[in-house]
């Protein structure tokens, strides 16, 4: 696996600008299965498709470079169990040119779009998405964690902070889960969740909250407000919630006297996730 250069990262982010993700993650067989689908659309383009490109790298690079005629191109990352299906813009690209965590892209024209069809794996060691199967009923509860570089476990991106773009996430899971993310989110159908797209996000802070979650919700001047944790932990949030809720309002409260702007995510909720590995994540939308 790659680790991504400050060098790299800033010629990247000089060469493209990120436009937006539509993300679809495949969580239906949470329950019995280590691995989930994940189909992603990358829309990007070139800052400026005539200046000219960083020297050509060695030939084992994959780092941003030129192609072979010397027009831009660049890499996205993905760490996939199998790729099924990498295609950027009207190409299908060869699964063997991942490299690592590398997908190299060449040829790049003013406007692009990436798609990339993956099994991907769930980890138990708070890294991308997160199993956790509950001892005390059996029930299996999952979260994403994306920070630093974990995105790229759970939907192929650009996974670097200042290439920030909207997100619009649906995902598919059992009919009786309780799903958040980062924007409002409702069920089209049964199992189907569909949320709003995201102001730009870091792809560090792109996050879901997935399963049979206990859920308390509330609002507060126009914001709504939900608490989740484990079905097993209910009576202890139920006892605390009130002044759970009363923190949170009054700290929206006094962010909305410091700030010109609004709380601009939509929904706010807490998610109380088993076996994080830190403090908290602040997923704007969804804190873990």
């Amino acid at each position: 696996m790659h680790t991504l250069t400050r060098d790299e990262a800033v010629t990247r982010a000089n060469l493209l600008r990120v436009d937006g993700y539509d993300i679809e993650l495949d969580l239906t067989a949470a329950r019995t299965s280590t691995e989930f689908g994940s189909t992603t659309r990358v829309r990007f383009s070139l800052r400026e498709p005539a200046a000219t490109p960083a020297p050509t790298p060695t030939p084992t690079s994959t780092s941003t470079s030129t192609s072979s005629d010397g027009s831009p191109a660049t890499f996205a990352e993905v760490k996939p169990v199998t790729a099924h299906l990498l295609r950027l813009n009207d190409r299908v690209l060869d699964p063997a040119t991942l490299d690592g965590n590398r997908l190299p892209l060449t040829d790049l024209a003013g406007s692009n779009e990436l798609t990339v069809t993956a099994t991907m794996r769930y980890s138990n060691t708070g890294e991308g998405l997160h199993r956790f199967t509950d001892p005390e009923d059996g029930e299996v509860y999952l979260y994403a964690q994306t920070f630093l570089d974990d995105a790229q476990r759970m939907f192929a991106c650009f996974d670097q902070p200042d290439l920030k773009a909207p997100v619009r996430l649906t995902v598919l899971a059992p009919p009786d889960w309780v799903v958040r993310a980062n924007g409002a989110g409702r069920q089209t159908a049964a199992g189907r969740w569909e949320f709003t797209e995201t102001p730009p996000l870091a792809t560090y802070f792109v996050t879901v909250v997935a399963g049979p979650y206990h859920l308390v919700e509330d609002d507060h001047d126009g914001i709504p407000l939900g608490l989740v944790c484990r079905r097993s932990l209910a009576p202890y949030l139920d006892a605390d919630a009130a002044e759970i809720f009363d923190v949170t309002r009054a700290c929206l409260d006094r962010y909305h006297e410091l700030f010109a702007d609004r709380y601009p995510f939509g929904t706010y909720d807490q998610a109380f996730v088993p076996e994080f590995n830190a403090g908290a994540m602040e997923n704007p939308g969804c804190v873990t």
